[in-house]
């Protein structure tokens, strides 16, 4: 199937690298105007961007609301009309149970800073920007762990990733009509500079045990998946949360 995206224009956070990197690869490939937020250098990003003149990159710091703003505003001149936007950017911070109140709570805040609350405020402005032209297309990057739970040491990412499921349904719910779709990605454990900690520590075979697969899912896994839903090939499928984690978690 060849998806021709020569006239979306597209703004994805988190796309320094892993899977906000590997969609701003796949959809520039398939002709899309990408403009890829980051927040900390990324040389496989500056590539991407010296091949292709359709992508463009944005760098700055979603956990202060003041920038998150000065980045939505500023892609907004450049691109004119965004057609869709991908709320990938995210962290997975521990803490465990036998930390302090205070050091458990700074680590609750700052995750729920970038997950969530970045994803709030920029939601909100994009809702504003898509009513007024016409409609658009957003992609929660939620994660697995909203429906089956994390472990002990990553609640605030469960509980911030929860959240995200739950705004994206309601964006679907409340703007269709005003032509803007909303849709939730669940990515299971992905190879991602982000989990590689994770796996050094537990071992590859007990991350293998609890999929369905033989190998750990990949950010260019998802990526056609990405570029699928921004083509407007799946728009009646607006509200969905869509379950990539191998078979690990089914419901």
């Amino acid at each position: 199937m060849q998806i021709d995206l020569s006239t979306r224009k597209i703004f994805i956070t988190g796309a320094g690298k892993g899977i906000g990197l590997a969609m701003a690869q796949h959809l520039a490939h398939a002709g899309a105007h990408v403009w890829a937020h980051y927040r900390s250098n990324s040389p496989e990003l500056n590539d991407l961007g010296s091949a292709f003149q359709t992508v463009h990159l944005v760098q700055g710091d979603l956990a202060d609301p003041a920038d998150a703003t000065r980045i939505f505003q500023e892609v907004c001149v450049q691109a004119g009309n965004l057609t869709g936007v991908v709320w990938n950017a995210g962290v997975f911070l521990g803490h465990p149970v036998k930390d302090t109140s205070e050091e458990w709570m700074r680590v609750w805040h700052q995750t729920m800073a970038i997950n969530l609350h970045a994803v709030g405020q920029l939601t909100h402005v994009a809702l504003q920007h898509f009513l007024a032209h016409g409609g658009g297309q957003m992609i929660f990057v939620a994660s697995r762990a909203a429906f089956r739970g994390e472990t002990a040491e990553y609640l605030a990412y469960a509980a911030s990733k929860g959240a995200l499921v739950s705004l994206g349904k309601s964006v679907a719910r409340s703007f269709g009509k005003n032509g803007v779709t909303s849709f939730i990605l669940a990515p299971g454990f992905t190879r991602t500079q982000m989990a590689e900690a994770f796996i050094q520590e537990v071992g590859e075979a007990q991350v293998l045990a609890e999929i369905g697969l033989n190998e750990l899912t990949t950010p260019e896994d998802m990526a056609p998946l990405v570029t699928l839903i921004l083509s407007g090939a799946m728009n009646h499928a607006s509200g969905t949360t869509i379950d990539f984690n191998a078979a690990s978690y089914m419901h």
